[in-house]
């Protein structure tokens, strides 16, 4: 049997983390309290990493931590003996860029180590002195054409891992100080501001100065990258809500399952690709994969980010004999709008919705209160964690 590729999500939480793993992924990268490069997302205690070790490994499953920042000596104090904690708690894999935690995870533990992103890897003699350490996995820069991949894949065996989806840093792989000088938060800490982002004034010129990079998409180009041989597929976004982690897996999921089973073509394709576009709020590109990245990859004199209101609802329970569906809502919705609920096991179904119902079988024309608990008549069965939106046409 063909081992598949493996389809890797971000979790900033464990409701996150476990969302991600129903709607397909095969493994979750995570980040523990301290020491992660995404300092504000809420992130895992300890206890919680057991917790999520044990959802993961009982389906399956595995999770990955990233240990990755550009660590100062006043960030060694601990770091040992957590390490060795979260050996305990049955992590899979360490994700680091620091050399020197290369070393003494391999020397002490019987754990997989993968070198992140933030190293910067972009060659073959590098790969080949990280395989001389030790290191299990590389996760490559995200300057490397699909070319360059072919051609490590072809001379060394090691696993490679590639982002496929979600935000780009504007500088190498991560590595980068603006942050640092503009808010006196360290980006390669955690403490990224994302001032890349920001919208400039110049003098003498009308228009704000931006040079924000467009988000990557390799959905149309997947075949190839899994062709080269990469042994894991990366979806960026521990900030990302669970509904868009839910999207994007699930599309994601599609395509790699389409191609393993030979029915991967242009519809499919083209599907997948606009639900992605619907979830995302920010224009897409390949950057360096099928060529050299350019202007048209950036945003450099303005740019729109209008956040759509798709998500309607997430689904609680569903009562068989009464042909109810409870949801938590999410966004605007009433009576006649015609939705579609797509599901953890990969299915997606279409209704116009009939008749709303408060949690006290109360009618009501619109769910128009966030949180609040709606019932609504469906005729199928639905399975709990599947999500409403509207339909995409």
């Amino acid at each position: 049997m063909i081992k598949k590729v493996e389809l890797l999500s971000p979790a900033g939480d464990l409701e996150r983390l476990k969302i991600a793993l129903l709607y397909g992924a095969d493994a979750i990268y995570i980040g523990g309290q301290e020491y992660s490069l995404r300092a504000n997302a809420n992130n895992f205690s300890l206890e919680e990493i057991k917790e999520a070790t044990s959802f993961a490994h009982k389906l399956d499953k595995k999770v990955y931590l990233t240990l990755n920042i550009v660590f100062h000596n006043e960030d060694l104090y601990g770091v040992y003996e957590f390490i060795k904690k979260v050996v305990d708690a049955k992590i899979d894999a360490f994700i680091v860029s620091d050399p020197f935690l290369v070393k003494y995870i391999k020397d002490n533990f019987d754990v997989e180590v993968h070198l992140s992103t933030q190293a910067s890897t972009t060659n073959l003699e590098a790969i080949k002195f990280w395989k001389e350490e030790n290191v299990d996995r590389v996760v490559l820069a995200r300057e490397v054409s699909i070319k360059e991949i072919k051609e490590i894949i072809d001379k060394i065996d090691i696993d490679l891992e590639v982002f496929i989806h979600g935000a780009m840093c504007t500088f190498y792989s991560g590595r980068c100080c603006l942050s640092n000088y503009f808010t006196n938060r360290d980006s390669n800490r955690g403490g990224c501001a994302q001032i890349c982002r920001f919208a400039f004034d110049m003098d003498n010129y009308k228009e704000k100065f931006t040079m924000a990079t467009k988000d990557l998409n390799m959905a149309e180009y997947l075949d190839k990258l899994i062709a080269s041989g990469v042994k894991s597929l990366k979806i960026e976004g521990r900030m990302r809500s669970p509904y868009y982690l839910a999207t994007v897996i699930s599309s994601y999921r599609k395509l790699i399952d389409s191609y393993y089973n030979g029915t991967l073509n242009k519809d499919i394709i083209m599907k997948e690709e606009k639900i992605l576009s619907r979830v995302a709020n920010r224009e897409t590109s390949t950057h360096y994969y099928m060529k050299k990245a350019d202007y048209t990859d950036q945003y450099y004199t303005g740019r729109q980010e209008v956040s759509n209101q798709d998500y309607l609802g997430l689904i609680l329970d569903y009562d068989q004999s009464n042909k109810l569906v409870t949801l938590t809502q999410r966004n605007y919705f009433k009576e006649n709008d015609e939705v579609e609920i797509f599901t953890p096991s990969g299915n997606t179904y279409t209704f116009k919705i009939d008749k709303v119902y408060d949690e006290n079988m109360n009618s009501i024309e619109v769910a128009r209160h966030p949180e609040q608990i709606i019932k609504l008549n469906v005729d199928f069965p639905i399975e709990k964690n599947s999500m409403m939106r509207i339909k995409v046409k």
